[in-house]
């Protein structure tokens, strides 16, 4: 299955999120989304391995095949193989331009990172513990 990168859980991490007015988003819950249909065959698999209903996953990849042109994802109704759904050649190429937008923008900041981790508490301790009770 998909494997998310694993990373520090306090490391600091700048998440890409892009609107198109009014109401669309596209982010990383889309992508790996799509990422899980491409390893899965199926939206309601995918769903399920990111805690989701199979409704839920529905919509998701509804509203992103009306965000653009091209659909990213064509599924198949049930048969003998029970049915699917598959990446089109636009939904692959989404993937990957999303997935380079992350690691650019990254670079373009990285020095902003490296400088609020410098800069951050580490071991906040609780307010009870560093406040007087007079």
């Amino acid at each position: 299955m998909l494997q998310r990168m694993s990373r520090a859980d306090n490391e600091l991490r700048p998440i890409l999120r892009i609107d198109f007015p009014p109401e669309d988003r596209l982010g990383r819950g889309k992508i790996m989304l799509l990422e899980l249909i491409r390893e899965t065959g199926s939206i309601s698999a995918a769903g399920r391995a990111m805690d989701m209903s199979y409704r839920r996953a529905w919509l998701l990849v509804d509203a992103l095949n009306r965000m653009f042109k091209e659909p990213a994802v064509e599924s198949q109704r049930g048969g003998k193989q029970g049915g699917g759904a598959a990446l089109t050649a636009f939904g692959e190429v989404l993937i990957d331009r999303f997935r380079a937008m992350e690691t650019r923008s990254r670079a373009a900041i990285a020095d902003d990172l490296a400088w609020l981790e410098t800069v951050r508490a580490q071991d906040r301790a609780r307010p009870s513990e560093t406040l007087p009770l007079d």
